[in-house]
C-alpha cells in the first residue's frame, strides 16, 4: 500500500513538473496592445494604438470583456476608454481578451 501510495505521488509531481512549461507556453502564444477605442459594435472593436493607427478586431465566441475589472460587454465600452487587446500571435484580428478603462487609472496585472 505504501508502495503505491508512493508511486502515485511521484506520478503526481512528475506531471505537475512536466505540465508547468506547457501552462507557461499559453502566455507566451499571445499578444497584447493597449490604444483607446474608436468604435464598436456587438462584435467588433476598431482601436487606436500610440501611434494613431487604427485595427479592428472580431471578439472570439469565448473571448471574454472586462471593463475596470469586472466581468463587461462590447457594446459597454465607448470611444476613448483605454483599452488593453489580448490576441493569439497566430491570428492578430480576433481578440480573445479586452480590458477596459473607465474609473480605473490602471489595467490589471496580467
Amino acid at each position: 500500500m505504501v508502495r503505491v501510495l508512493t508511486l502515485c505521488l511521484l506520478a503526481l509531481a512528475v506531471a505537475c513538473f512536466v505540465g508547468a512549461p506547457a501552462l507557461a507556453d499559453d502566455k507566451t502564444n499571445n499578444e497584447t496592445h493597449e490604444g483607446k477605442v474608436v468604435t464598436v459594435t456587438s462584435t467588433r472593436l476598431t482601436m487606436s494604438d500610440a501611434q494613431g493607427k487604427e485595427h479592428t478586431h472580431a471578439l472570439a465566441t469565448d473571448g471574454k470583456v472586462m471593463l475596470d475589472g469586472r466581468n463587461a460587454t462590447l457594446t459597454d465600452l465607448k470611444p476613448g476608454m483605454r483599452i488593453r487587446v489580448t490576441t493569439p500571435k497566430s491570428d492578430l484580428k480576433t481578440a480573445i481578451k479586452i480590458e477596459a478603462l473607465d474609473k480605473n487609472d490602471k489595467f490589471e496585472k496580467q
